[in-house]
């Protein structure tokens, strides 16, 4: 196999020292503590969906996560967009972080790109 050019990868981010979970900024913890409760949120609402209307059971998820799964979405948008203006990210990265939050629970791979690619972590000023 042939070694990659050393500059074969320069559109990936590099990841800063310390751009692990050990590197990642308050703001950043706080965004990925509400990336997995809007798609533990999301689970909530489609287990309440198969009970309301697969089984015919009950009503209740559908009422709880509905609820809880509305509010966590908003809080979700409110909070990418803070961490996209206060940790730097692309316009892209930023859309890109939006729009997770519309298919259920890919908030959290989402999340996980941006821990591995040191996004939640503090960018210093240019």
């Amino acid at each position: 196999m042939i070694p990659a050019p050393a500059d074969a990868f320069a559109a990936t981010p590099v990841q800063e020292e310390g751009a692990g979970s050990a590197g990642i900024s308050p703001l950043g913890r706080v965004f990925a503590v509400i990336a997995l409760l809007e798609a533990l949120t999301w689970a909530g609402l489609l287990v309440g969906m198969f009970l309301k209307y697969v089984t015919g059971t009950t009503e209740a998820g559908v009422w709880l996560f509905g609820r809880l799964h509305g509010g966590m979405f908003m809080v979700y948008v409110v909070m990418t967009l803070v961490a996209a203006v206060s940790l730097r990210w692309r316009w892209w990265v930023a859309l890109l972080a939006l729009l997770a939050s519309v298919p259920p629970l890919v908030t959290l791979p989402l999340e996980i790109w941006l821990r591995r690619t040191g996004r939640l972590a503090r960018r210093p000023r240019a």
